[in-house]
C-alpha cells in the first residue's frame, strides 16, 4: 500500500479542522475558503483583461465552447 505524503499547508489544515465542533463552524470554514479563491480567481482575470490577454471576443467563444468535451 502507498503512503500518502501531505505537504505542510495540508498538514497545517488538518490541525486546524480538529478545533471545528459544529456543521455551523464546517460551513463558515468552506465559505471563507471558497471567498478566497474566489478573490484569487478574481484578480488573475482582472490582470488577464489588464493584460489584454482576456476580452469580451474571447469570454463570447468560450461561452460556446463544450467545456465537458475538453481534455
Amino acid at each position: 500500500m502507498e503512503a500518502t505524503v501531505f505537504n505542510s499547508a495540508q498538514i497545517y489544515l488538518l490541525r486546524m479542522f480538529e478545533h471545528i465542533k459544529t456543521d455551523d463552524e464546517l460551513l463558515e470554514i468552506k465559505k471563507l475558503i471558497g471567498d478566497y479563491y474566489a478573490k484569487k480567481m478574481d484578480e488573475h482575470l482582472d490582470k488577464l483583461w489588464d493584460d489584454g490577454v482576456l476580452d469580451q471576443k474571447r469570454l463570447d467563444e468560450i461561452n460556446e465552447m463544450d467545456l465537458h468535451k475538453m481534455k
